[in-house]
């Protein structure tokens, strides 16, 4: 059933179930499905073999009148902060298993995360995870604000009043969950190993699933900008100075007077310059790796 959804989990649980394959009865692992449904941000559920099977979070077996034993939810609990992802699994509206996927901190998130801070840029944790799983892992690579359990508008509605507070948002996301923000955002970042809905979505795609890349991104618009505006003020010097000069605006007065052909290479000049000056750009350096710097402590 997990085949007809497009969810990072659930591509996650067919590589592992694709390895028990043959350990299942053919009858079952080929039977159609029926009235399959997604419920974004929460999972799907569908009839299987003339059982009606739901895979999915808490949420969902809540609005599908799942029971959960209290023994069940201080299971999910411990999961969740253990950092897990708990994908209950449920056969005619009975807990039949659950389902612990972990998605591995990235190495280099702690040190990404300080240096945005470094740079007076705030990081927030928008997911529609639990609320147990994000607060454990924002705790990890140092971020403070986290917003859990968030379905695409809510991640939209957040960014919306990001800005209207003033605030520039970049957002990186890499699931179909995460396109409407990446639209929303003044900036909309995407994993290249992400959805192609994300990638078609986002401003920016970083071809690597590394988290150095959103340092790499910011730093090197920054120096882009500061060049362009660096460029801009070769052209307009050349212009100001050796135009109004060969137009005679100093002849009246002291008898100084350039040619025409003089303005002329001003231009040309001018070009050169500026082209020469964007080629500065090729000797561009990415911020320090963490292989480069000292450990980051980050309480755990």
């Amino acid at each position: 059933m997990q085949a007809n959804s497009t969810h990072p989990i659930a591509r996650a649980i067919l590589q592992h179930t694709a390895s028990l394959q043959e350990e299942t009865s053919s009858q079952t692992w080929n039977s159609k499905v029926e009235g399959f449904e997604s419920v974004t941000g929460q999972g799907v559920h569908a009839i299987l073999a003339g059982k009606r099977v739901a895979v999915g979070n808490r949420r969902l077996m809540q609005e599908l009148n799942v029971t959960l034993s209290e023994e069940l939810q201080q299971h999910l609990q411990h999961m969740e902060d253990l950092a897990e992802t708990a994908v209950l699994v449920s056969i005619d509206d009975e807990i039949f298993g659950i389902i612990s996927i972990t998605d591995p901190v990235k190495e280099e998130a702690a040190w990404a995360i300080s240096m945005l801070q470094s740079w007076g840029v705030q990081s927030i944790i928008v997911t529609g995870d639990n609320w147990g799983t994000a607060r454990a892992v924002a705790k990890r690579v140092g971020v403070e604000i986290v917003i859990a359990e968030a379905d695409p508008t809510a991640k939209v509605e957040k960014i919306k009043d990001l800005q209207k507070n003033g605030m520039i948002v970049g957002m990186v996301g890499d699931g179909i969950n995460d396109s409407p923000a990446l639209v929303a955002a003044d900036v909309g970042m995407a994993i290249g190993a992400g959805t192609d809905v994300a990638i078609e979505a986002a401003d920016i795609v970083l071809m690597r699933s590394n988290l150095e890349d959103v340092l790499t991104a910011i730093d090197l618009s920054k120096k882009t900008f500061s060049r362009i505006k660096i460029n801009y003020l070769w052209a307009m010097g050349y212009n100001l100075l050796a135009l109004p000069l060969a137009a005679g605006v100093l002849f009246p007065f002291i008898g100084l007077r350039l040619p025409p052909w003089v303005a002329g290479a001003a231009m040309a000049v001018s070009s050169v310059s500026v082209v020469c000056s964007s080629l500065l750009l090729r000797s561009y350096k990415r911020p320090n790796s963490p292989n480069s710097l000292k450990q980051i402590k980050v309480a755990s």
